[in-house]
């Protein structure tokens, strides 16, 4: 069972105001807008908040790669076109939440994958991917 009692770091950080091109390089700015908790930015409710590192191709399409870290808040009300994390017959997945012609499915973002149902008693959407966190360097 996943706890949700310990409350987040805190750990600020300095950002730059200026914003970084990802076409040609131009001169830094060398002022500092200030200090920047990822806290709080990426974690709406604490309490509620908790973290899955994804596995597989199956949402490559929604720019989720295998190893990602997830922010997964389950205090908000999954709604269709949402990114969730649902349990499906005890084991967690990440799809995309759909409700074509009136039936919930688990929808992934790579057409190879098919759509899940999830009229069954053994499928429970557990919560709602509010963030991705890709690693770009493994050193």
């Amino acid at each position: 069972m996943l706890s949700f009692a310990n409350p987040p770091s805190t750990l600020a950080l300095v950002v730059y105001s200026s914003r970084v091109p990802a076409g040609f390089p131009s001169p830094a700015d060398d002022h500092i807008e200030g200090k920047l908790d990822l806290n709080q930015h990426l974690i709406r409710h604490p309490a509620a908040t908790f973290f899955a590192r994804a596995a597989g191709e199956s949402m490559k399409d929604a720019g989720i790669f295998d190893g990602d870290l997830l922010v997964v808040d389950r205090s908000i009300t999954a709604q269709p076109a949402d990114i969730v994390i649902a349990v499906l017959h005890g084991e967690l997945t990440v799809k995309r939440l759909k409700k074509p012609n009136g039936t919930w499915v688990l929808t992934a973002e790579n057409p190879i994958f098919p759509d899940i149902p999830i009229n069954d008693p053994g499928c429970e959407v557990w919560g709602v991917v509010t963030h991705s966190i890709r690693q770009h360097c493994d050193r």
